[in-house]
């Protein structure tokens, strides 16, 4: 009953934890949710609400109520709503909706008809370090909150 037992030990094996797979899914700042402050990101934000403050993240979207007020540092950037400061990313698209008051400095820029950007506009034909300190201006916002 109490004896030694004829079985061979059970050996384990460790699974190295499993990577998430395919697009990850991203943060989402709803409509109506204000974030004052410094936003640091290394996935994916969806912006319905507002920010104020510097955004750093690897991929922005930007809906048609979201609003930011700072500036924005990206690999990508979708605009469809407002961007009051300057945008500094690889691949900037801004929607039919957008409304940028800032500079934008791009590797790859897309704008649909009816957006609207009053700033200047600048390719980087070097590669564009997103990482890096940048020269770009903010906009003084004219328009009341």
């Amino acid at each position: 009953m109490f004896g030694k037992s004829n079985r061979a030990p059970v050996e384990t094996a460790r699974v190295p934890a499993a990577k998430p797979q395919g697009p990850s899914i991203p943060s989402i700042i709803a409509a109506g949710f204000a974030v004052k402050g410094d936003v640091n990101c290394d996935g994916d934000i969806q912006l319905d609400g507002r920010i104020e403050g510097t955004v750093k993240t690897h991929t922005m979207t930007i809906g048609a109520t979201g609003e930011v007020r700072g500036e924005i540092t990206a690999e990508r950037i979708r605009v469809l709503g407002k961007v009051f400061g300057p945008i500094k990313a690889k691949a900037v698209e801004l929607g039919r909706t957008a409304r940028v008051v800032g500079d934008i400095r791009y590797e790859t820029l897309t704008v649909e008809s009816e957006a609207q950007v009053d700033g200047h506009i600048q390719r980087q034909d070097d590669g564009l370090q997103v990482d890096r300190d940048s020269p770009l201006a903010l906009v003084v916002d004219i328009v009341k909150k």
